[in-house]
């Protein structure tokens, strides 16, 4: 395979990652709140917590893939693996 071909790769595995990665937290939250905290809400305050779930579903996927993807680059030589995706039309002189 070539760089091409590892990057394309490599962005559709981490959009996959981040997708299932923010679809697991979403349903981890909302059991959790499901069996902790509904039942102590009253009920016009449990509609507005669905948005407050998966605004934190987001932000946990958010920084697990920040973390994931810092741990990766130091260990991978980007250079040797990957294409640069834009590549600037200007030579730098």
């Amino acid at each position: 395979m070539n760089k091409k071909v590892n990057t394309i790769l490599f962005i559709l595995g981490a959009t996959a990652f981040n997708i299932i990665v923010t679809v697991l937290s979403f349903l981890l939250l909302l059991v959790i709140y499901a069996k902790t905290i509904m039942r102590v809400l009253p009920a016009g305050a449990q509609a507005w917590s669905f948005p407050f779930i998966f605004i934190a579903a987001l932000a946990i996927a958010f920084f697990a893939y920040r973390y994931i993807l810092r741990f990766l680059l130091t260990k991978i030589e980007i250079e040797k693996y990957f294409d640069p995706i834009f590549v600037s039309k200007h030579r730098k002189r």
